[in-house]
């Protein structure tokens, strides 16, 4: 949420999705929606130039299925992966 402009109103179509006695019905909407998130999320200029000076924070989250990571720097993402 920290990282794209504007995310609550653009994710506001899927956030729908997940109230509790909402129906599930992916629409045009939700897919322009969560096509424009990807794109923001994984452009590069979401990505910040470290500072050698400055600690890094790594976080992970894995399961037996896959694997994600993020180097941070003061809250700013250096670089992400996922397996």
């Amino acid at each position: 949420r920290r990282f794209v402009k504007g995310f609550s109103s653009i994710a506001s179509p899927l956030t729908t999705l997940t109230q509790k006695k909402a129906k599930f019905i992916w629409s045009e909407k939700c897919e322009k929606s969560f096509q424009e998130l990807k794109d923001r999320l994984t452009s590069t200029s979401v990505l910040t130039l470290p500072k050698g000076t400055e600690v890094f924070v790594v976080y992970c989250d894995a399961s037996r299925n896959g694997l994600g990571c993020a180097l941070m720097q003061n809250g700013k993402v250096i670089a992400y992966a996922s397996r």
